[in-house]
């Protein structure tokens, strides 16, 4: 499945989690990131953001799937 494909299908999942769970990683296994575009054909997020997502909190973790959302080419949660 395209990467953009599988963000999208996890954006629905995260957008119907009820208030308080904690927010799920974008990371799928599919860990190759592009040298054309630095994101990872998985999950879409930067190197930076991958390093980074262990040590966000809630709203960090959220900002990071706004980022993905525009990327898979739908409208931010």
């Amino acid at each position: 499945m395209p990467a953009r494909t599988r963000v999208r299908q996890q954006l629905r999942e995260l957008s119907a989690l009820p208030a308080g769970e904690p927010v799920p990683s974008p990371c799928n296994a599919v860990c190759r990131v592009s040298e054309a575009t630095g994101l990872c054909e998985g999950c879409l997020r930067t190197l930076d953001e991958i390093a980074a997502w262990g040590g966000l909190d809630d709203t960090g973790k959220r900002t990071v799937w706004q980022r993905l959302a525009v990327r898979a080419g739908e409208e931010p949660l």
